[in-house]
C-alpha cells in the first residue's frame, strides 16, 4: 500500500522504505542507567526504533537524559515517547522525543479540549520535527466513540480517521497510525477498514501493526505472526512490533523475521503443499524449530482466518539444536503447532485464551512470572479468556474480550475483574492469584 513518507529521526517509514522493526523498554524511565543499558541491548539486537513510557512530567527530563547518553555512545536509534492520560506530558515530550505515541481515547476526557490540546501538540511537533503515532487499541477507544459505534473494528477505524482528519486540518503529515487488538480477528478487520478508508480519503498514512497483549512463549509468537502476517500479506504495514510478555529483546527475532519475509528477503521452508477441499497438508524442511513455527504461522494464518481453509496438517522435518533432523510426520509437536495456529486464527480453541501485556515502565510487579503462574494454574479451563495486565493503562479497557482479568494497581496491590467489572480491589500481590483461581472455580460451580 503506497503511503506518505514519515521521518523519525534518521529513519524513513512508509512509501518505498523497508519495514521498520521496533520494540519497547520494560525499564522504569526514571531509572536512566537501566533504560540506557536496555536501549543499547535492543539496538544491538536489531531494534530500529525504541519506545519508552513517559508517565510523569519528570520523566520528560529522564527521557532527554537517556537520549543524550545514547547519542554520546554513538547510538542514534530513534526514541519514541509513550504517553497516556496527559496531553500536557505529550506536549512537553514532543520537544524531546523523535516520535510521540498517543492514544486518542485517553488524550483528554473532554473531546473538545482534546482537540484543542492536540492542535497545541501538533505545533510543538512541527517546530521540533517530531513524528506522531496515533495509536488506538481495542478496548481503550474512549466513551464518545464506543457510545456511537460500540467496541468494534468499525469504532477503531472511525476514531483513527477522526484524528487523522485533525492532522490534515492542521497541515501535519508526519504521522503513523495503528489499530491494535489482542483478538486477531478484530485486529485484522480494523486494519482492513482503516486501509480502505484512507484510500477513499486520498491520504494514506503509514501504518504500525501488531497484535497487542499476545502473551508469551510459542503461543504469543504464533498469535503475533498469524495476525501481523495476515495484514502484511495484504500490503498493509510499514513498521511492526511483536508484543511478548518476555524481555523485550526476545521480541526482535520474530519481528525481524516478519520484516524480512514481507520485504522479500526470505521465504518459507515449506517444500510442498497439498490442498484437498478445505484441508492443507504441508511438508517442511525447516532449519530450526523456531523457523518451522514462524513459517507455518505465516503460511496458514491468513487462509484460516479468511476461512479459505478449515484444517491443516504439518509434515516433513526440522533440524534441532544438535543438528539432528526431527521428523514431524504424525508427531506430537506437529499436532501442537496445528492446534496453536488454529487457536491463534480463532478457528478452534483447545486451551484457555490468554491476554497479557508485554510490560513497560508502568508495570509495578513481576508480570512475566505472574503470567506463567496463572497459565499453569488455569491450563484446564478450555476456551476461557484470561487476562494478566501490567497496569491500568493496559488494564480494564485492553482486556475487552477477557472473562477474567488480573490487573496491577501498583504498590504491590492487584484488582481482579470479571468481564469489565472489578470484583476485588487492592488485593495484596501475594494473595491475588489464589483469589483469582478461587473466584473462577466458584463461578464454575454456580454455573454447573
Amino acid at each position: 500500500m503506497k503511503t506518505l513518507t514519515v521521518k523519525v529521526g534518521k529513519l524513513t517509514i512508509g512509501s518505498d522504505a523497508p519495514i521498520v522493526v521496533q520494540t519497547m523498554c520494560n525499564t522504569h524511565t526514571a531509572d536512566v542507567d537501566a533504560s540506557v543499558a536496555q536501549c543499547i541491548e535492543l539496538h544491538e539486537a536489531g531494534a530500529q526504533m525504541i519506545r519508552l513510557t513517559v508517565p510523569t512530567l519528570k520523566d520528560v527530563d529522564n527521557l532527554a537524559q537517556i537520549k543524550a547518553r545514547l547519542l554520546e555512545k554513538g547510538i542514534d536509534t530513534p526514541i519514541v515517547a509513550d504517553v497516556h492520560f496527559s496531553s500536557e506530558i505529550a506536549i512537553a515530550v514532543a520537544a524531546v522525543a523523535d516520535k510521540v505515541r498517543i492514544n486518542p481515547g485517553n488524550f483528554h476526557r473532554d473531546h473538545e479540549k482534546a482537540k484543542a490540546q492536540f492542535a497545541r501538540f501538533i505545533e510543538v511537533c512541527k517546530t521540533h520535527d517530531t513524528a506522531v503515532r496515533i495509536g488506538l487499541n481495542h478496548g481503550s477507544l474512549g466513551e464518545r466513540i464506543t457510545n456511537l459505534y460500540g467496541n468494534t473494528p468499525q469504532a477503531m477505524k472511525e476514531a483513527a480517521m477522526e484524528w487523522l482528519e485533525m492532522c490534515i486540518d492542521n497541515d501535519f503529515y508526519n504521522v503513523v497510525v495503528s489499530l491494535k487488538a489482542s483478538n486477531t480477528l478484530v485486529m485484522v478487520e480494523a486494519y482492513r477498514l482503516l486501509a480502505s478508508a484512507m484510500k477513499e480519503r486520498g491520504v494514506v498514512f503509514p501504518v504500525h501493526i501488531g497484535v497487542t497483549e499476545a502473551g508469551n512463549g510459542d503461543a504469543g509468537r504464533i498469535k503475533s505472526i498469524v495476525g501481523t502476517s495476515t495484514v502484511l500479506s495484504e500490503g498493509i504495514g510499514d513498521t511492526i512490533r511483536v508484543s511478548l510478555t518476555e524481555p523485550p529483546v526476545n521480541e526482535l527475532p520474530v519481528a525481524c523475521y516478519l520484516a524480512d519475509r514481507y520485504d522479500g528477503k526470505l521465504h518459507s521452508s515449506m517444500v510442498s503443499v497439498k490442498i484437498e477441499g478445505k484441508k492443507a497438508t504441508a511438508t517442511y524442511c525447516a532449519p530450526s524449530r523456531e523457523r518451522l513455527l514462524m513459517d507455518a504461522a505465516c503460511d496458514f494464518g491468513k487462509r484460516l482466518m479468511d476461512h479459505d481453509l478449515d484444517e491443516i496438517e504439518i509434515c516433513g522435518s526440522y533440524t534441532d539444536e544438535q543438528g539432528q533432523e526431527i521428523s514431524l510426520d504424525g508427531s506430537d509437536y506437529a499436532a501442537y503447532l496445528e492446534d496453536e495456529i488454529m487457536q491463534a486464527a480463532r478457528r478452534r480453541f483447545y486451551r484457555p485464551e490468554y491476554i497479557a501485556c508485554p510490560g513497560c515502565g508502568r508495570t509495578m510487579y513481576n508480570l512475566e512470572s505472574t503470567f506463567n503462574t496463572v497459565k499453569e494454574r488455569t491450563s484446564h479451563l478450555k476456551g476461557m479468556v484470561i487476562a494478566v495486565m501490567g497496569c491500568i493503562v493496559n488494564g480494564p479497557g485492553e482486556m475487552a474480550d477477557a472473562d477474567w482479568g488480573y490487573v496491577g494497581e501498583g504498590n504491590h496491590k492487584v484488582s481482579i475483574y470479571k468481564k469489565k467489572t472489578p470484583i476485588l480491589k487492592h488485593i495484596p500481590e501475594e494473595e491475588a492469584i489464589d483469589q483469582l483461581i478461587a473466584l473462577i472455580e466458584k463461578d464454575k460451580e454456580n454455573q454447573a
